[in-house]
């Protein structure tokens, strides 16, 4: 009996022991510098100053980073999948092949940010702003991106298809080869964009602003096109959303 009662205060004894240690380890992970390849993962460190660091290959996986200023810090290769980045701060910071699927980042902003072959699919950025962005072969595959401002952004062979684009700002953006097949653009503003040879197939463009956009090449094959405004649009062998080709002198209307 004297046995059985020391073997189970023992086991009782390493438990508060383990649970202890594992909670500590927790803890130091979340309170460890800011370096390469720090492990910051589900540590809520809303409002943080990370200007400037170098958090190469860091991993802030389901962490919460909302009002965070990571602006001009190194983060290529870094981890951000599933975490909560509202109105975080990365503007002018190095992120390229960096991960941000499925986060949570209404209102961040990505001003002059590097985010070239970086993946941004299924994450909600309504209303962030991504101003003079170098984001090459990025994927924002079924994103919601409401009321985003992408104006300037060079963005060649990027992927928003399936994204929700509404009200979206792409005024002068260079998209030539990106992909918005089956996204909805309604209201968005493609001023002065350059979309050559883009895929805006099955795409509702409702509204959509064209104006002195360059279109030369580009896909609107069955794209719902009503009230889409087109003034002065480049549409030089465009394929129109009856598959009919567009005559090389197209301007403003699908000769």
């Amino acid at each position: 009996m004297r046995k059985n009662t020391s073997e189970t205060l023992f086991a009782g004894l390493l438990c508060v022991i383990l649970s202890f240690s594992s909670i500590n380890t927790v803890f130091s992970a979340c309170i460890d510098e800011a370096q390469p390849a720090v492990n910051w993962a589900n540590c809520d460190l809303s409002g943080i100053d990370m200007k400037n660091k170098n958090l190469v290959n860091a991993v802030f996986t389901g962490g919460i980073f909302n009002n965070a200023d990571f602006s001009g810090a190194k983060l290529d290769n870094a981890d951000f999948n599933f975490a909560k980045l509202e109105n975080a701060r990365f503007d002018g910071a190095r992120m390229p092949n960096t991960r941000l699927v499925a986060v949570k980042a209404k209102g961040a902003s990505f001003r002059e940010t590097l985010l070239s072959n970086s993946r941004l699919s299924r994450s909600d950025f309504n209303h962030a702003v991504f101003t003079g962005i170098k984001a090459h072969n990025s994927n924002f595959y079924q994103a919601r991106l409401e009321s985003a401002n992408f104006s300037d952004a060079r963005l060649y062979k990027a992927n928003f298809e399936d994204a929700d684009l509404n009200h979206a700002d792409f005024s002068r953006a260079k998209l030539n080869f990106s992909i918005f097949s089956g996204a909805s653009i309604v209201n968005a503003d493609f001023n002065n964009a350059d979309l050559t040879k883009a895929l805006l197939d099955h795409t509702d463009c409702q509204g959509t602003n064209f104006t002195k956009a360059n279109l030369s090449k580009a896909s609107f094959r069955e794209a719902s096109l009503e009230d889409a405004i087109f003034t002065e649009a480049v549409l030089s062998d465009t394929t129109w959303s009856n598959f009919k080709r567009c005559r090389a002198s197209s301007i403003g209307v699908c000769e």
